[in-house]
């Protein structure tokens, strides 16, 4: 180490720029000879490597054959591969033109090959794609100001996804409980509700089916229960009974409690259910009366797709914490959690962090989105198509009574109920649409999703619902 010390202290000596030059023209002394310093990497095709570039694989397999080999079946995929797209429209590989009405899961906001983000996006490339969170970028500071000034948040915590974020909200919950005393801390959760697929969040999703294979010892991991949504009674009586702590934990000196209530202001992948104003105002007040905290997932309702552009606010409450992905890059993956208030300020250095979480390429990203949504109204678009399109699914559902059944949302998050005796489930009907030339994606067994970016125009809106009865159409009359 006393080597290297003095060897650097030489070099520094010289002078700080030239220790550290690559110019051809810079020379390093040594006790045998002179070498210059230079990249050692070669130019393509000058030397034979032990790496198979992408490029020189074999292309006798089709895009299927390769995700059937080699990618893991993660996804039940339909059989079509998108090589294109512009606006709402995706184009696969056969050169056909699908109207999309899935939008890569609410996360497309502004459509395909929007030209205000691929811009933003390429220019970023060029001059600072990624640096470690050890230092300052401009891009990550606006965008959390950005966020905190339209929002009730003070400050941003960035990340990757939807489940990062929300993993980030569960570690912040456990952390501020633990400050308050609490060694049991437990977050309270809806049944039917969807937070993500890491261990942490998919146990704090409601739904059985997604825990199966990944207890240990039967259970998930611990500190998470689940109470019906939008009941109000039953959530007050759990919290009740959160608070108390059995008595041979509490002769360990082991303290019981609520740590927070995390809730979707509309549960999206559960049946698109809108939360009510009772049920929220109910939750607001329980963390408030017992130091908790309330954490709202908008993942897939926030960034605008409700009509307003946080889902939270169509319900009058204002949590203590918040997450967002999905709609916040517009397709270039990003999350972020955000906090106010007394919860800004729980995490410290160390307790929490993101190799990737708000580099510049991902903030560039997101600062385009919040810029197209700000400067072109699209809050006004969201609203007035999602009203169309509630319209004309209502007018569908009057015409084929037999199949579907409620229609439900905001915004343009839309869902339409499929009948038990419909004949076939929401999937079934979402291959139909899909042979309509009409992308749509089911939320659970019986609910159709409609989830269209959210510069969707008047004529496509007509477009997907024309598509969409044509499907029914032909459903019906093959039964």
């Amino acid at each position: 180490m006393k080597i290297q010390s003095a060897i650097l202290g030489v070099a520094l000596a010289v002078s700080p720029s030239a220790a550290f030059s690559t110019s051809s023209n810079t020379n390093i002394a040594s006790s045998s000879s002179s070498t210059q310093l230079h990249s050692t990497i070669p130019k393509p095709g000058t030397v034979t490597t032990s790496l198979t570039p992408p490029s020189k694989l074999p292309d006798s397999s089709s895009t299927a054959d390769l995700f059937e080999s080699r990618v893991y079946k993660t996804y039940g995929r339909y059989p079509i591969t998108f090589t294109s797209g512009h606006g709402c429209i995706l184009t696969d590989d056969t050169g056909k033109d699908y109207l999309d009405f899935v939008s890569g899961i609410a996360t497309c906001a502004l459509g395909h090959n929007n030209e205000a983000l691929t811009s933003a996006i390429t220019n970023q490339m060029k001059q600072l794609h990624h640096v470690s969170n050890l230092y300052y970028t401009p891009g990550q500071a606006q965008l959390a100001d950005w966020l905190c000034t339209n929002s009730c948040a003070d400050k941003a915590f960035f990340c990757n996804s939807g489940a990062e974020s929300n993993e980030a909200a569960i570690k912040l919950a456990r952390r501020h409980a633990n400050n308050r005393g609490i060694t049991d801390p437990v977050i309270i959760t809806a049944e039917n509700s969807f937070h993500g697929r890491t261990l942490a969040t998919v146990t704090a999703t409601g739904q059985p089916k997604y825990h199966k294979g990944f207890t240990y010892g039967g259970e998930m991991v611990r500190g998470f229960q689940y109470t019906p949504y939008n009941d109000v009674e039953k959530l007050k009586a759990l919290v009740e009974e959160v608070n108390q702590t059995p008595e041979e934990d509490a002769k360990e000196g082991r303290k019981r409690g609520v740590a927070a209530i995390m809730m979707e202001p509309l549960q999206g992948e559960g049946g698109i259910r809108p939360g009510t104003v009772e049920f929220f105002a109910a939750a607001r007040k329980l963390c408030d009366d017992n130091g908790a905290l309330l954490i709202c997932d908008e993942v897939q309702v926030g960034m605008g797709r409700s009509g307003s552009l946080w889902g939270h606010e169509q319900l009058g409450v204002e949590p203590d914490v918040f997450t967002s992905a999905k709609a916040l890059g517009g397709g270039v993956p990003i999350g972020a959690m955000m906090a106010k208030g007394e919860a800004a300020d729980v995490f410290g250095p160390g307790d929490h962090a993101s190799t990737y979480g708000g580099n510049p390429l991902a903030c560039a990203a997101g600062l385009a989105v919040a810029e197209y949504l700000s400067e072109h109204n699209v809050l006004d678009n969201v609203r007035v198509r999602g009203e169309q399109l509630a319209a004309g699914l209502e007018d569908i559902t009057n015409r084929y009574p037999s199949v579907l059944g409620e229609t439900r949302g905001w915004g343009l998050l839309r869902g339409v109920v499929i009948k038990d005796d419909a004949g076939c489930t929401a999937a079934e009907l979402v291959g139909d649409a899909m042979k309509e030339g009409l992308l749509l994606v089911a939320a659970g067994p019986s609910v159709v999703r409609f989830v269209p970016p959210l510069i969707v125009s008047e004529d496509e809106i007509n477009d997907a619902l024309a598509r969409f009865e044509k499907a029914i159409e032909k459903r019906v009359g093959e039964s």
